[in-house]
């Protein structure tokens, strides 16, 4: 059973995503906070599996919200489709982005995704990114010491998943079965302290292991 806190600060799309994820089968809705500190507190309380997150929230906002919450997977829920929404909830440790008009199966399917240990990190969100360091004066960055304990395997997987390729596709560019991949992301994560795939996309542009429009 995944675990759910709802964050946001209006009571009816708290009710209404409470509702549609409370009738999953294997999603249970544990607690509700109509603003950041109170997700910060039910967080720590609750211990859910996973937070959904709005980003403009009073008292504290979902972004500040999420540096904060350690543990939960954290997916931001949002009506703005904003550059900086996208590359700040990840850089503050979310594990997923999506806009709440998305249809009711996105969510349920993003929820148990993120739940999984995945992120939720579409071409369009990972194109953003790409285009956010595009856009930045280029830095010589030395090489962080921890990539140093990636074999050249693990280097190339972590490119790929940069570039927004998913498991399959890296698989087929590598000529490796899926579930080797799986394997070698697991290691990455492990190695490089990350929480999951959305870290290591944007680890891998701020290091320059990536350089954008690469």
């Amino acid at each position: 059973m995944i675990k759910i806190l709802i964050a946001d600060d209006q009571a009816m799309v708290r009710q209404g995503f409470g509702a549609l994820l409370g009738a999953q089968p294997d999603l249970l809705v544990v607690g509700d906070a109509a603003d950041g500190a109170a997700a910060v507190e039910a967080a720590r309380e609750l211990r859910p599996d996973v937070v959904l997150m709005d980003v403009r929230m009073p008292v504290m906002d979902g972004l500040e919200a999420t540096r904060r919450i350690t543990g939960p997977k954290v997916l931001i829920l949002t009506t703005f489709d904003l550059d900086d929404y996208v590359y700040e909830a990840l850089r503050a440790g979310a594990s997923g982005f999506l806009l709440k008009d998305a249809p009711a199966a996105d969510l349920v399917h993003a929820v148990r995704v993120v739940a999984a240990g995945e992120a939720l990190l579409a071409p369009s969100v990972t194109r953003r990114l790409i285009a956010e360091f595009a856009a930045r004066p280029h830095r010589d960055r030395p090489r962080p010491v921890a990539l140093n304990a990636l074999t050249p395997r693990e280097t190339d997987v972590l490119r790929l998943i940069a570039r927004g390729r998913s498991n399959q596709e890296i698989a087929a560019d590598l000529v490796v079965a899926e579930q080797t991949v799986k394997t070698h992301i697991g290691r990455i994560l492990t190695k490089l302290n990350l929480r999951d795939r959305a870290q290591a996309v944007v680890f891998s542009y701020e290091t320059g292991l990536v350089a954008a429009g690469e």
